[in-house]
């Protein structure tokens, strides 16, 4: 009688059993995680006329590599040509014009197939908000009341370059040569001319835009200087060529674009 009572019983245990055996240690296993991409510095050296460009496009890069620190050394085009010659560590140049990115390409110092041409600007005279000049014309330079003009130094900034063009095309280099005040960069005749250190200067129309503090009295003429471009490329001693490549590919997307006409500049044509 003892056996057929335990009996019933040693058989559930044993189906019990069989099952906690079948099912107990084997949840699904879950998909392996995509490893995250390692953390990249990618140093950029742009002319500093891009400077609120830039910062829009690294706060909107961020957001599609968030692996990619961008650190961007900003100056006079000419300035930074000559630090990268020096040595400088740089993934990517962008100069505000093709002068400086020639003198780098003749030296083998950017990897050629992938320069090419960014933005377009203009260039333009600007005066201080409340400034009492008369001048709707760049040729009024010369009969004016202007005692001070601020312009970037020629050889080393492109937009003094483009001035300096424009002011012997018209005629009226020698007329103003004994007013001028050469600045170090772009954005310093802009800080010039907003503390009314200098009567008038000339810069790009994106600098203008940038500061509520001056007016552009007029707009160089058609022809009277090398078209303002800025062309960009990797250059041949970054350890970032990956990177590098994304962030221009990134640079002339639809987003890119998107940032770089809200603060007035022109895509150039592939």
């Amino acid at each position: 009688m003892r056996m057929s009572l335990f009996s019933p019983m040693i058989g559930l245990l044993s189906v019990l059993l069989l099952f906690t055996g079948c099912g107990g240690g084997s949840a699904p296993a879950k998909p392996a995680a995509t490893p995250a991409a390692p953390p990249v510095e990618l140093t950029v050296s742009a002319a500093v006329s891009l400077k609120d460009a830039l910062k829009d496009l690294q706060t909107a890069y961020l957001t599609k590599a968030p692996h990619v620190k961008l650190v961007f050394n900003l100056g006079a085009s000419g300035s930074l040509q000559k630090q990268i010659e020096q040595g400088a560590p740089a993934d990517i140049f962008i100069s505000a014009a093709p002068k400086q990115m020639n003198e780098l390409e003749s030296k083998s110092m950017i990897q050629k197939p992938t320069r090419r041409n960014l933005v377009e600007n203009k260039l333009v005279l600007i005066v201080p908000q409340n400034s009492p000049l008369k001048i709707a014309k760049f040729e009024e330079l010369a009969n004016s009341d202007m005692k001070r003009l601020g312009i970037g130094e020629p050889n080393v900034v492109p937009a003094g370059q483009y001035a300096q063009q424009a002011l012997k095309k018209l005629g009226i280099w020698d007329q103003v040569a004994d007013r001028i005040v050469f600045a170090k960069d772009v954005r310093t005749v802009l800080a010039y001319v907003e503390t009314g250190n200098v009567d008038a200067g000339i810069v790009y129309k994106t600098d203008a835009a940038a500061s509520s503090k001056v007016k552009i009295a007029a707009i160089a003429p058609e022809g009277s200087h090398q078209p303002v471009l800025y062309p960009a490329a990797i250059l041949a001693g970054s350890k970032n060529v990956k990177a590098a490549e994304d962030f221009m590919v990134f640079l002339s997307s639809p987003d890119g674009k998107a940032i770089f006409e809200k603060h007035g500049f022109v895509m150039s044509k592939p």
